[in-house]
């Protein structure tokens, strides 16, 4: 594994390069990345840095971000297979449709999104900052929130406000049961329960707090507790471990693996920065029209 991190390594200097790895990602990806983080957040870090080449360990709609935030750097996936079953529950016809049947209705969609959807958007948002966008819409009569019908549950009860949501789930967050978290409080009674939103409203009316990812972070590093059981997918477990060698860190299920998540390895990320192949590039009418969806969502702060 040493001399595959080397050649990696030698590689990303030749080639101008920035490794960006999602926090599900195996620890081994986790660990070549310069930075761990968040989808949107990796794609902001990725279009500030100098690197000509973004290599984007996660699944597509988060290299698709990559190339709405930086036409001019080339985004490579080391597999592009790699993709997203909750964005890929709703495609931009389906939201034009829903969109026609309430005219009146600003349209707010989850990052985890194909490009083409965000470009019928009015808002864009993260599970971070779902809030905090439906909240500032106060003078919109309707609102049409996509795809993740559990974040926007979670949303509406935040906010008071009753949102035209879509059917659309996360297939890991969704293994995550009750149970589970009843059996994990019995188990370690002094843990703190972190839930991700895309988790069902059941588990989230049992976590202490619900966060993103990137909010999980921020929040165990500050936090006096020293037990955490995580309801989200595994793979974050492992960042919590290596940030916070003092505390300790549960998975609510061992079930919650993201199978896309996992398709990224050393070897492959090798034979892209090798290749320099399995490029994700948006065409420019539709990175224009999605990047207002951003816009939007950034202008709210």
């Amino acid at each position: 594994m040493q001399k595959l991190v080397e050649e990696i390594q030698k590689l990303k200097k030749e080639r101008n390069a920035v490794i960006v790895a999602h926090n599900y990602q195996l620890p081994e990806v986790q660990d070549i990345a310069d930075f761990r983080g968040d989808s949107l957040e990796l794609s902001r870090m990725a279009a500030k840095s100098h690197a000509k080449v973004i290599v984007f360990c996660g699944v597509y709609f988060m290299a698709e971000t990559a190339s709405i935030l930086s036409p001019d750097k080339t985004v490579i996936m080391p597999d592009t297979a790699a993709g997203c079953p909750l964005a890929n529950m709703i495609t931009a016809e389906d939201l034009r449709e829903l969109k026609s049947r309430h005219p009146k209705a600003v349209s707010v969609g989850y990052v985890n999104t194909s490009a083409e959807v965000k470009a019928e958007l009015d808002y864009c948002c993260t599970s971070s900052n779902a809030v905090k966008v439906i909240s500032s819409l106060k003078d919109a009569e309707e609102i049409i929130f996509i795809p993740d019908k559990y974040l926007a549950d979670y949303a509406s009860k935040k906010t008071g406000r009753r949102l035209i949501s879509w059917d659309g789930y996360c297939p890991t967050h969704v293994k995550i049961l009750p149970e589970d978290i009843i059996r994990s409080i019995r188990l370690h009674p002094k843990a703190k329960v972190i839930a991700h939103p895309e988790c069902a409203s059941e588990v989230a009316s049992l976590a202490d707090e619900v966060l993103s990812t990137g909010k999980t972070c921020e929040f165990v590093k500050k936090s006096e507790a020293k037990e955490f059981i995580i309801a989200t997918e595994v793979g974050l477990v492992y960042r919590l471990h290596k940030d916070n060698p003092d505390k300790k860190f549960y998975p609510a299920s061992e079930l919650a693996v993201c199978p896309n998540m996992k398709r990224t390895n050393l070897e492959k990320i090798l034979w892209a920065l090798e290749e320099m192949k399995n490029e994700v590039r948006v065409s420019d009418e539709i990175r224009k029209k999605a990047k207002k969806s951003i816009d939007a969502m950034m202008s709210i702060g």
